[in-house]
């Protein structure tokens, strides 16, 4: 072989190396990002602003509307830094929204916005909420509330509601004295029963648990058809451990039958009872195609328990073949315990929303969150806001908006690093972006996309 050909192979090796590297590197992502990962981010984000957004979970409305909620917080709850009244982001929030001339909250300036939502409550109509929506792209809302009001247009906003009540309707003496929160808690529950009863025509309690289980199946079946629910959503994990067994029906109704006419059962009694009610609740959802919501994530109040709080505590209910058919949503995405939480939505019935996050974290700290999240399990993500009016001057509105900036701007830098990284094309990260904000629960909720 001439010394010329010789060299013309050995060039002809070198550049089929060079284009084998090259293709080897389109297809493997790396640990650290290279290239223009700000740049990235401006194309995604850019992107990702004009995608109409799916709230999976909300509370929206007034300052002064005590059914945002089915519960209430404690007396002088701690606050976390984020959401306290003094950050400036939600002074930009409110100058975005509702064009307030002041560069702070203070009580003269603040009274501009608490005058500015009672002015647009006593004008009625649905207008007012409807164009928080649109000025933030939000197309639909799911509004967790004790009861909607005439204000929230039901074609944007879609109602779940709570089904915690049917847990206590006992003698509660015992629940309401053991910590200061369970006497703000459970008293709301009570009478959250009590207005269920009232729209059912029912006075007193039904004579056995066959009438008690007729009450509640009846409220869920007339809360979706006569009231528009969409889904129902327990916040258990502020009242008792989020592990549910599994008691047979004849244990349920002897303490049904030794405590309806009064008493007060023992804590183990009353838990066992509610494990009880809690698979009727489940049941009655799968009949009626109705999402089961949780609050899975941790909880204001100086008594919640982490440990009882704890998402995997539900992963027997969640994993069990008999509720196959039923669609569960981990409101929070469990956080702390994010990734436990999306690592259940293996399971093929289990989806999760990241609300409560968006507000909490700031957009670096949710970056990190998200990027983990959607590389999961992305067809089962889903955008949330928890957004809830603080008080008459610091509400749902700011509350909405720091939301859902945390979000688009977190979730554009996680793809960028994930496209800068080789692991995404920037086609399929706007993919999954359309995934997580919109369309897992458009078609969750029998949606069109």
């Amino acid at each position: 072989m001439n010394r010329k050909l010789a060299m013309s192979l050995v060039a002809m090796m070198a550049a089929i190396q060079v284009l084998a590297g090259a293709g080897a590197a389109r297809g493997q992502s790396r640990p650290f990002p290279t290239g223009d990962v700000q740049k990235t981010y401006e194309r995604l984000l850019a992107k990702i602003e004009k995608i109409p957004l799916y709230d999976n979970h909300a509370h929206p409305g007034f300052g002064d509307d005590t059914d945002v909620d089915a519960m209430a917080a404690p007396p002088d709850e701690s606050s976390l830094y984020r959401v306290r009244d003094d950050n400036p982001e939600f002074v930009t929030a409110a100058k975005a929204l509702l064009n307030y001339p002041y560069d702070d909250f203070k009580p003269e300036h603040a009274k501009w916005l608490a005058d500015k939502s009672k002015a647009a409550e006593a004008a009625g109509g649905t207008k007012y909420f409807d164009e928080i929506l649109d000025k933030l792209n939000i197309e639909t809302c799911l509004a967790n509330r004790a009861m909607m009001p005439a204000y929230l247009d039901t074609k944007r906003f879609h109602w779940v509601f709570f089904v915690d009540s049917f847990f206590f309707p006992f003698d509660n003496t015992e629940r309401t004295s053991s910590t200061p929160d369970m006497g703000v808690y459970v008293p709301l529950q009570e009478k959250m029963l009590g207005r269920y009863k009232k729209l059912e025509n029912v006075h007193g309690l039904p004579a056995d648990l066959a009438g008690y289980e007729d009450f509640l199946r009846r409220t869920m079946a007339d809360n979706q058809k006569l009231r528009g629910g969409v889904a129902i959503k327990f916040e258990a994990a502020y009242f008792r451990t989020l592990y549910f067994t599994d008691p047979p029906r004849a244990t349920a109704e002897a303490i049904y039958a030794k405590y309806r006419a009064g008493g007060v059962p023992s804590q183990e009694e009353y838990r066992v009872f509610q494990d009880y009610i809690f698979r009727v609740l489940i049941d009655q959802a799968e009949k009626l195609n109705l999402p089961v919501h949780f609050h899975s994530a941790v909880g204001i109040g100086d008594y919640f328990s982490l440990r009882q709080g704890n998402v995997l505590n539900l992963e027997n209910v969640l994993r069990d073949q008999r509720y196959k058919k039923v669609n569960f949503v981990l409101l929070h995405g469990g956080w702390p315990y994010y990734k436990e939480a999306g690592l259940l939505t293996a399971v093929k019935n289990v989806y999760l929303d990241t609300s409560f996050q968006s507000e909490v974290l700031y957009p670096s700290q949710f970056k990190e969150v998200l990027k983990q999240l959607i590389t999961l399990f992305p067809d089962k993500m889903m955008f949330g806001t928890d957004a809830f009016p603080f008080n008459d001057a610091l509400g749902a509105e700011e509350s909405f908006w720091i939301a859902t900036y945390t979000t688009r701007t977190a979730l554009a830098a996680a793809l960028a690093e994930l496209v800068c990284e080789g692991a995404l094309s920037e086609e399929k990260a706007l993919e999954l972006a359309h995934l997580y904000l919109h369309d897992n629960a458009a078609k969750l909720y029998g949606e069109k996309q």
